[in-house]
């Protein structure tokens, strides 16, 4: 219990060095760099970046070395590929949206508790009757979108690859954000045809704010509640369902039943994964 409660500090430890660029200055430099210097660089405080690059240590997300009574710290190679801006497999985006939106809404799950209502107007200020209304802001909608992918670089490969879906000539990611599912969607399946549809500002932003790779994948817009959604073999609904009232869900699924061509889709021998936490996420984001 004990681990669990102080498990909160590492977690700022992290959020912290993520914001202020230290895994950033610290892979664009060749050499391991002393407290000062990466003070100074970063604009903080001498004793505040120290304490903080040697609890990174503490906790071996940096590697730490002496040189003439000098302590120099670099990066692990497990903060370079997933805590600096530069890396392909970057969980940059998502450790920023948790630090600044994410964890402050935890901050009120009492009231989120007591009211079963989200907390976006306690937290941010910002009346909201629902989830996206306070996240189709462009800066706030550039965030959630950057997590979005975050979350595919993770396990997006082997989330398409759990079953074969080789079979699906047509395949519409329903809600797909920046693509970045469909991307690996098209790369496990050369042959199928791979769309995103969603939202026009979503589909402009992702375009113009997001790298596109050359896999194929073709981006469509409209609203899948009140707009015809394309036809398809299979229908990805990632990370979507869960965000929506009951009413409007069964409302979408009915409309995937009724457009989609018919077929079985191969069943899963496996066990399901334990989503730990988020559950009450729901409440404090969505309500």
């Amino acid at each position: 219990c004990k681990g669990d409660v102080n498990s909160t500090s590492v977690t700022q430890m992290i959020f912290s060095a993520c914001e202020l660029g230290v895994f950033d200055l610290l892979l664009k430099s060749q050499d391991a760099l002393s407290a000062q210097h990466v003070a100074q660089e970063l604009g903080t405080s001498m004793d505040g970046m120290e304490r903080l690059l040697d609890a990174l240590v503490g906790i071996e997300i940096l590697e730490v070395e002496t040189a003439q009574g000098t302590a120099l710290y670099s990066s692990t190679d497990v903060a370079n590929l997933y805590l600096a801006k530069g890396s392909a497999k970057s969980l940059h985006d998502m450790i920023i949206y948790r630090s600044q939106t994410v964890y402050p809404l935890w901050n009120n799950l009492v009231d989120a508790i007591r009211s079963g209502r989200n907390q976006y107007e306690k937290t941010f200020g910002l009346p909201s009757g629902h989830f996206f209304q306070a996240i189709y802001r462009l800066e706030e909608m550039l965030k959630f979108m950057g997590i979005m992918s975050c979350h595919w670089v993770l396990d997006g490969h082997d989330v398409v690859t759990a079953f074969d879906l080789s079979r699906f000539q047509k395949v519409v990611d329903l809600g797909g954000c920046t693509g970045a599912l469909a991307n690996e969607m098209a790369r496990a399946y050369p042959a199928s045809s791979v769309t995103v549809f969603d939202l026009p500002q979503v589909v402009e932003a992702a375009q113009k704010h997001f790298k596109q790779e050359d896999s194929g994948v073709t981006f469509q817009s409209g609203d899948f509640f009140s707009d015809e959604i394309p036809g398809a073999d299979l229908y990805v609904l990632a990370r979507v369902i869960h965000d929506w009232p009951e009413e409007k869900c069964l409302a979408l699924l009915k409309k995937v039943y009724e457009t989609c061509k018919p077929g079985e889709f191969p069943r899963n021998q496996g066990h399901p994964h334990t989503l730990i936490g988020q559950y009450l996420t729901l409440l404090h984001m969505c309500g």
